[in-house]
């Protein structure tokens, strides 16, 4: 990984004001965990709202859209771009260094509120997996969507459409959908480590989710590099 890259890219991410986009979310899903937490209802009941829907569900998948396809997405739209381009580097480097800074900011806004809302909700096991379901899922998240930004001028557009409608509706009525489901993936891995808790319901196994999120952040990776590779021969990514 080239650390330059790696540190440009995450001044860069962070001192824009997308970023501020990403602070609401973890504050509103331990929010909702608390108030939940000290209601009546039975952790069996709002758990997997909270936990597996709003939070693997909808806050994981957004904070990756948001972050993933900005690292890249951004400096092709202003043309800043063609600088890193110029340099004689490995275009695998660039994106090794980008895919870790994304994911590093992705799994800190995602995975640590999901942990601490888990060990809220029940016990420091379920923390532990919804921490670990959520940084599996965040890395394969953000290699998909750093790829997509690279083969697409709408990533932003694109990666909702495969969120709300192939991951959180598509997969309800479609058993076969689940095996290219990331959520799928950070939930049943989640449930796994946290001992089969109620509080989420995974539908594959451990094995199988393991293997199909390392072969999302593989595909993502190689795709990533290829295409970055042909835009600095043909100057575009569409």
């Amino acid at each position: 990984m080239n650390l330059t890259i790696a540190g440009l890219t995450a001044r860069a991410l962070l001192g824009r004001r997308r970023i501020l986009l990403l602070l609401p979310m973890p504050a509103l899903l331990i929010g909702l965990t608390l108030i939940a937490n000290s209601s009546p209802a039975s952790p069996d009941e709002w758990g997997p709202i909270v936990l597996g829907q709003l939070g693997l569900g909808v806050i994981l998948p957004l904070t990756a859209l948001i972050v993933g396809s900005s690292v890249l997405g951004l400096e092709i739209e202003d043309g800043t771009i063609t600088h890193i381009l110029a340099k004689p580097l490995p275009r695998s480097e660039i994106i090794v260094a980008k895919l870790v800074v994304a994911w590093a900011v992705t799994a800190v806004t995602t995975a640590l509120p999901l942990g601490i809302a888990g060990m809220i909700t029940d016990s420091g096991a379920t923390g532990v997996g919804l921490a670990v379901g959520a940084a599996v899922g965040a890395l394969a998240y953000t290699a998909f969507f750093l790829a997509l930004s690279l083969m697409s001028r709408r990533p932003v557009a694109i990666g909702l459409i495969y969120i709300m409608l192939w991951e959180n509706l598509l997969v309800q009525f479609v058993s076969g959908a689940r095996t290219l489901s990331i959520q799928q993936y950070s939930v049943t891995l989640a449930d796994g480590l946290a001992g089969n808790t109620e509080l989420l319901n995974s539908n594959l196994s451990t094995v199988t989710a393991s293997i199909l999120a390392a072969a999302f952040i593989a595909i993502g990776t190689v795709v990533a590099t290829q295409r970055l590779r042909s835009f600095a021969l043909t100057g575009e990514t569409s």
